[in-house]
């Protein structure tokens, strides 16, 4: 039997696969020399690994640029050279796995460990600033950030701006009040896929810096919005479900294991929960276009735990407990797992909060 009492962290990450370069969603286990993974039977965690990765000379990436449309994605290469694809739900997520991880690769070099926590702890956007209210701004006709046409290396890139520019513009704007916390918001923005870097500069030090050092402001590093912003504004009708469902501010957000209403069976989705408008949606994290596959208003909801003696009446399956239940005032039914109970009292106070 594995022994896992030397648990740093465990949960839910995507991950992709090695043969087949499709997605999976496995629970993660992080001991102190190795990270193993788990394949989902039903909503209960398999006993034994479907693999594990050996921590001792293993390098990791964070942030990883290999994939546009997912950028929260870590990247680990072993001794061997084998490369893992982690994929976590939120920034802050995906951050502290990297933190963890990298600990325990550094377990012997308490330096570099207190290193990061300190790059880590200096790294944090302000409550009341909400990402995508900046990006809209920035595409503001009259007072967003001017695109101009740059060259570099006899290149020319077309609606693009400088990191500089940015900077002053995000100054200007009394989002930030120094060029050092610009610099961390312009980071955030290009982590998050609002924005990318473009030409041979900026590219490079979003591959090489660290957390602090990914976003130049500098009037030769070039940058453009991602194409996946344009994207999830092409359609009308994605316009009009962007606008009214997906505007409210991002309360909570994270990995969860929920019900099928047809098939019964139980799949690990992201879960969003906005308010303002107070809306639950999820995601298929295994698929790479970020649009909910489901959601519902909060209004009129109602949400409990289920005991964890027996199968609750409503659920199918092989479920490990730590389950809650949303019934919609249209009286649609959710059944959703939680990790932990501490993990299902969290949920079922934020959501009880926006009903």
């Amino acid at each position: 039997m594995q022994d896992v009492s030397g648990i740093l962290k465990e949960g839910f990450l995507v991950k992709r696969g090695h043969i087949v370069h499709n997605w999976k969603a496995r629970w993660f286990v992080l001991l102190q020399d190795k990270l193993l993974y788990y394949k989902l039977d039903g909503g209960r965690k398999e006993p034994s690994p479907k693999g594990r990765i050996i921590l001792d000379g293993c390098t990791i990436t964070c942030p990883c640029l290999d994939y546009e449309n997912r950028p929260l994605v870590i990247k680990l290469k072993t001794k061997t050279n084998t490369e893992y694809f982690l994929e976590s739900c939120s920034r802050e997520e995906r951050d502290s796995w990297a933190l963890d991880i990298t600990g325990a690769i550094h377990a012997g070099h308490p330096v570099q460990v207190q290193q990061l926590h300190r790059m880590k702890n200096s790294f944090k956007l302000p409550s009341n600033i909400s990402l995508n209210h900046i990006v809209d701004k920035m595409h503001d006709n009259s007072n967003g950030i001017k695109l101009t046409h740059n060259m570099e290396q006899g290149n020319t890139y077309k609606e693009s701006f400088t990191g500089s520019a940015l900077v002053d513009w995000l100054i200007s704007s009394n989002f930030v009040a120094s060029r050092f916390e610009a610099v961390t918001l312009a980071s955030m923005l290009m982590e998050e896929n609002f924005t990318k870097p473009v030409g041979v500069r900026s590219t490079e030090a979003m591959r090489n810096g660290d957390l602090a050092e990914q976003f130049l402001d500098d009037s030769t590093a070039l940058y453009m919005f991602a194409e996946s912003y344009k994207r999830k504004l092409s359609s009308r009708e994605e316009l009009h479900l962007h606008i009214l469902e997906l505007s409210g501010t991002i309360v909570k957000q994270g990995y969860l294991v929920k019900q099928g209403h047809k098939r019964k069976n139980w799949k690990v989705r992201r879960f969003v929960l906005r308010a303002d408008p107070a809306f639950l949606h999820y995601y298929d994290p295994t698929k790479e276009e970020n649009r909910p596959v489901g959601g519902f208003s909060l209004r009129g909801c109602l949400v409990s735990a289920l005991e964890d003696n027996g199968v609750p009446t409503g659920v199918k399956g092989n479920v490990q407990g730590n389950l809650f239940k949303i019934i919609t005032k249209n009286d649609i039914h959710y059944y959703i797992q939680a990790s932990s109970k501490a993990e299902r009292a969290q949920w079922i106070e934020a959501i009880k909060r926006l009903t």
